[in-house]
């Protein structure tokens, strides 16, 4: 299967940590799993007025990016856009990938990460809301792999 987000054939080889969410093993699979959760509660309150199924990835970023952490470990990034937010996205063991990119439609973006900077928890989950959003993601994904066969 191919995929359209940045970096999905380096997310290949990419594995979970641990099993905590069963099936889910590579980003691939969490992207698969998410394309069921992401929704218009789980974007940013920002776009929501935006987002549709048809660009089910807006405003899904920081929550997604810390996610994925949670399931591969690595370091979350992010790319200062021109509107002056933050687009996060994945770097496990020099492995760069972005499962929202696709928001971007074909815009490049600059992943080097010369240029961006290391975003933590504790900065994005101070904001409530972004904080209530990723729980919300999370529990969702814990309710959907905990059917799955391992």
């Amino acid at each position: 299967m191919q995929y359209n987000f940045y970096g999905w054939k380096e997310s290949l080889n990419v594995h979970a940590i641990d099993n905590t969410y069963r099936g889910i093993k590579t980003p691939c699979d969490l992207y698969d799993s998410l394309l069921n959760i992401w929704c218009e509660y789980s974007c940013t309150s920002r776009l929501r007025a935006y987002w549709d199924e048809s660009n089910i990835t807006l405003g899904q970023c920081s929550i997604t990016s810390f996610l994925a952490q949670d399931i591969f470990g690595g370091q979350v990034f992010g790319i200062l856009r021109p509107e002056g937010g933050i687009h996060c996205y994945n770097v496990v063991n020099d492995h760069v990938f972005d499962l929202t990119s696709e928001q971007f439609g074909g815009e490049q973006l600059d992943y080097s990460l010369s240029h961006n900077q290391e975003q933590t928890r504790a900065i994005h989950f101070a904001n409530d809301e972004k904080r209530q959003r990723y729980e919300y993601i999370k529990s969702e994904l814990e309710r959907l792999t905990s059917r799955m066969k391992s």
